[in-house]
């Protein structure tokens, strides 16, 4: 009896955001300050699957605007460039343009609290909080849930596992992996749509 070992707990699935939903969340009106210092932080998270403490870290001189890129040290101290979409573009240079009206002289963080200082991890877990509720959405929502998003959406698209990794930033292809048990829904309603035998039996059904 001893040397029987209990089975593996399976491993938790990460949650995420479908598009729809993401897009009501990002969709957040205003146009003052915290807002756009706001709005910029959800595109970010989003649009560049971000951890919460590569984002709350970085500074000014991280990002290329030009080649839109982002520039983060992540975990173990690897540096990764990471593209930024276009919305989450546009996002920050509103944000960057406002910017002044809240930092401090030489603070070089580019999210900044309503006091001019870096915005803490807990800060931003608190604004993500704040509107996911005023935006409607009906699941718990939190700052790594973009990444979630971010990687299964990515997936669904491209199908390009590795591309997700380099991404992501993760040092083994099978941290990467949890995400294809995801992505088989989606692929399952693809077969269903376009395998030949598949479009025949739903053909079938309907005669």
């Amino acid at each position: 009896i001893q040397s029987v070992k209990a089975p593996k707990a399976a491993k938790r699935l990460p949650d995420n955001l479908d598009v729809d939903r993401m897009a009501r969340l990002l969709d957040i009106p205003g146009d003052g300050p915290l807002v756009l210092r706001d709005r910029a932080i959800l595109e970010l998270l989003y649009s560049s699957g971000l951890r919460l403490a590569e984002l709350t870290a970085l500074n000014i001189g991280d990002v290329d605007l030009m080649d839109a890129t982002v520039s983060v040290m992540g975990k173990g101290r690897k540096e990764r460039v990471i593209p930024v979409g276009k919305y989450a573009k546009d996002a920050l240079l509103s944000w960057l343009d406002v910017r002044s009206m809240l930092a401090n002289s030489g603070e070089q963080a580019i999210f900044v609290s309503q006091r001019g200082k870096r915005l803490s991890p807990r800060s931003v877990q608190a604004r993500v909080d704040y509107w996911a509720k005023r935006q409607g959405i009906d699941t718990r929502v939190y700052p790594h849930l973009f990444r979630h998003s971010f990687a299964t959406h990515i997936l669904e698209s491209s199908h390009d596992l590795r591309g997700v990794q380099e991404l992501l930033g993760h040092a083994n292809i099978s941290t990467t992996q949890v995400y294809t048990h995801l992505d088989f829904q989606h692929l399952a309603q693809i077969y269903d749509q376009t395998h030949p035998r598949a479009r025949l039996k739903k053909d079938d059904e309907e005669h």
